[in-house]
């Protein structure tokens, strides 16, 4: 592992990629879902576009958040009869169906059975929430924005626990996100914003 810090922009630790061209075989093009499968249970990272980034364990804020929202989300969808599946990570999501990204997001809505394989999410989530850590900071507000847009995820909240406020990306939408203080209930909108939801006190 080797930390990049970027001019002090980017802190997070990536694999290493070693070129095999010093070896006689073809250049390095990145690393692979088979490469991710590969790696010892204990390491936790995710795989963005060929790039291995490192996890950090959730804290008890983030647990606290992830446990709410899914409880929320499975009341609302079990009282409405519906078909929706809510998802608490770690959970991996084949976001393009390639072999070069498989994210790990920390809640996830699939409204599309078809997704659902026996290991793994095939596909983009209907909606999508990243819980902001320090390490994964430009992570959740940069990388993965763009991807889970490009990708077809119809809803992205980014839930900064720190700076006590809720980012929403409604992309079927608006064009930039709104913003929410931690404190507000926050309405979902692939459910119309009939679902309200209200994070613990103690965050």
């Amino acid at each position: 592992m080797q930390s990049s810090d970027n001019d002090g922009r980017d802190r997070e630790c990536n694999i290493v990629k070693e070129s095999a061209t010093a070896y006689g075989t073809r250049p390095f093009d990145g690393y692979t879902t088979e490469d991710y499968f590969a790696l010892p249970d204990e390491q936790k990272v995710e795989l963005i576009d060929g790039v291995f980034y490192n996890m950090a364990s959730p804290g008890v804020a983030h647990q606290g958040i992830s446990m709410s929202m899914s409880v929320q989300f499975g009341n609302y969808i079990s009282k409405k009869g519906g078909e929706c599946r809510v998802l608490a990570g770690p959970i991996d999501v084949q976001l393009d169906c390639d072999d070069k990204t498989m994210l790990v997001p920390d809640i996830i809505v699939v409204c599309d059975a078809d997704k659902l394989k026996k290991d793994r999410i095939m596909g983009a989530p209907d909606f999508a929430a990243e819980i902001v850590s320090p390490s994964s900071r430009k992570r959740d507000y940069v990388i993965k924005t763009a991807k889970y847009s490009e990708a077809g995820v119809r809803e992205y909240w980014i839930i900064d626990p720190e700076r006590e406020r809720v980012l929403v990306y409604d992309f079927e939408g608006d064009s930039v996100p709104a913003i929410y203080g931690i404190d507000e209930k926050i309405p979902v909108r692939i459910f119309s914003g009939e679902l309200l939801i209200d994070f613990p006190d103690s965050i």
